[in-house]
C-alpha cells in the first residue's frame, strides 16, 4: 500500500515519534523509506550546497545515524538533504520521488506559538495530494 514514504526530519528530539512509527509500519508495507533532512538557514536558499557548510555536514552525518537505524531493521532506506523552505522542499521531495505517504513527526504547538513558530506540517498537508502520517513528537 506504501511503497516509498518521504520521512521528513528536523533534527530535534520529536523526530524519535515518526522514526519509531516508521520501522513498525515499513516492514507491514514492504516500504521503502525516504528519509529527509531541510537545510533550511536563510543562506541555503542563494548558496545550496555551500551554504553553513558545518549545517550540512551535521545534517548529513543526522540523516546517516537514522537511516542506519532502519537499515538494522532491514528496510530500505534512501536519505535527502535539502535546501530552503521546507514545506517546498517536502512537497516537491515527495512529488519527485513517487511516494504515497508522507509521514511526519509535529511538535505540537497551539495557538500563538504555532503563530510565532509556523506549522511545517501544516503547510504541507494543505499542498500534497497524498496522504500525510502525522504522528505528535513527546514534550518534555
Amino acid at each position: 500500500m506504501y511503497d516509498n514514504v518521504l520521512v521528513p526530519l528536523d533534527g530535534s528530539p520529536v523526530d524519535e515519534a515518526i522514526l519509531d512509527h516508521v520501522a513498525r509500519l515499513a516492514p507491514i508495507h514492504g516500504s521503502r523509506i525516504v528519509l529527509l533532512r531541510v537545510a533550511q538557514h536563510w543562506a541555503a536558499k542563494y548558496y545550496g550546497e555551500n551554504a553553513m557548510p558545518k549545517e550540512v555536514e551535521e545534517a548529513e552525518e543526522y540523516l546517516e545515524e537514522a537511516a542506519q537505524r532502519l537499515r538494522k531493521a532491514g528496510i530500505e532506506v534512501e536519505t535527502v538533504l535539502g535546501h530552503g523552505d521546507p514545506t517546498d522542499v517536502i512537497v516537491r521531495e515527495a512529488e519527485e520521488r513517487g511516494c504515497d505517504l508522507i509521514a511526519m513527526s509535529t511538535h505540537g504547538h497551539k495557538g500563538f506559538l504555532d503563530l510565532l513558530y509556523g506549522s511545517v506540517s501544516h503547510g504541507v498537508r494543505h499542498t500534497v495530494d497524498i496522504p500525510v502520517l502525522l504522528i505528535r513528537g513527546k514534550r518534555d
